[in-house]
């Protein structure tokens, strides 16, 4: 079983100010009068996933490949990351055999977006659209993203060995 491996990635942010949006996730824009707060763009979608993706490669962790105090990640897009996490994971050895991401937040609805956050999550990982899939899950006003605080994702990826 050396060649092949699961990974759990999550990743929450919570909202910034009103009218501080838009709202990047799933490595889109979203029309949205809130923006995720964070180091970062605050992608939890990309975020979640880049972080089941390194956890599988045994490469680290989000946290310790893309640091919230250096200046080097200061901004970077989930796009960013996702790009450089299947540099790493391709030098590695491993490929993707697929994403399974849930995302949980009461506003915005997200499920008019996740086609064009499949292709441009798909992109920039290189691999075929049909091995990324994002679910948009309500909280049904309950904890920290029912309440309107913020938005919250949980990924699982399976990697083979090339």
């Amino acid at each position: 079983m050396d060649d092949i491996r699961t990974g759990l990635g999550y990743d929450r942010h919570k909202f910034d100010g009103a009218g501080s949006g838009p709202l990047a996730i799933g490595c889109v824009t979203v029309d949205f009068d809130r923006r995720l707060d964070g180091h970062s763009d605050g992608d939890v979608i990309a975020h979640s996933i880049a972080d089941a993706i390194l956890s599988a490669s045994g490469i680290g962790d989000l946290g310790t490949c893309f640091p919230a105090g250096s200046q080097h990640t200061a901004g970077i897009r989930g796009e960013a990351i996702l790009k450089r996490t299947a540099d790493w994971i391709d030098a590695a050895g491993w490929r993707i055999g697929n994403i399974d991401c849930t995302v949980v937040c009461d506003e915005p609805c997200l499920g008019r977006h996740v086609p064009a956050m499949v292709k441009a999550m798909s992109g920039a990982l290189r691999i075929e659209p049909e091995r990324v899939k994002v679910k948009p899950r309500h909280a049904e006003g309950l904890g920290f993203a029912g309440n309107g605080e913020g938005i919250e994702a949980t990924a699982v990826v399976l990697l083979f060995k090339r």
